[in-house]
């Protein structure tokens, strides 16, 4: 069974990822625009003073206009460094935060190094995905740092990932250890996902 689950999801990544290479400059120029203003008017309803977010890489929704701009409006930013055993550190983001590949390409902070319970302190996590669905469940890219991140979490805060519109979807494949979103932000809209009732 997990092999099946483990197939249906590396084509979903697969289709997806070839779908986001197609994505135009100026496309995502709106984009990232886009999800600017919707996370600051997540961060404004939330009242986030203390959030983490993602730096994006050139295909993802865009990130970086927001993170400098909470910055610059005064707000605690984390951003995630990997690590070789699967968990996440963090740096706090500053006005001339240097920034470098890191592990897997991504774009990772140079800066002081928090361990990885640092962001037990955050208001709010804005987090990278491929696709979520209806139901908050979402689909990373494969390598489990923030399924490990949310599920270690004492006290989770609310959890939004950043996707482009045609990626909020009806369904995704689920493994047991996949962690639930509460909601989506994606260039046009910001969708709360309502809590699955038991």
């Amino acid at each position: 069974m997990p092999d099946r689950i483990e197939q249906a999801k590396r084509a979903l990544r697969a289709d997806l990822r070839e779908r986001r290479q197609t994505v135009s400059a100026h496309a995502r120029e709106v984009a990232e625009a886009g999800v600017k203003e919707q996370l600051d008017a997540l961060v404004d309803r939330i009242g986030a003073r203390s959030i983490s977010c993602f730096l994006s890489t050139p295909t993802e929704p865009g990130t970086h206009a927001f993170v400098s701009g909470a910055v610059a409006r005064g707000i605690r930013v984390l951003l995630p460094i990997t690590r070789e055993d699967g968990l996440l550190d963090w740096s706090v983001a500053t006005p001339d935060t240097e920034i470098t590949e890191g592990m897997f390409g991504l774009p990772e902070p140079v800066g002081d190094v928090l361990g990885p319970i640092a962001v037990n302190d955050v208001d709010l996590l804005v987090i990278p995905a491929a696709a979520v669905d209806h139901r908050g469940m979402r689909l990373g890219w494969g390598r489990g740092y923030f399924d490990k991140t949310l599920g270690s979490m004492e006290r989770c805060p609310p959890v939004y990932a950043v996707i482009f519109d045609s990626e909020f979807v009806d369904d995704v494949p689920r493994d047991v250890h996949d962690q639930p979103v509460t909601g989506v932000v994606t260039p046009t809209r910001t969708v709360a996902i309502a809590a699955p009732t038991s």
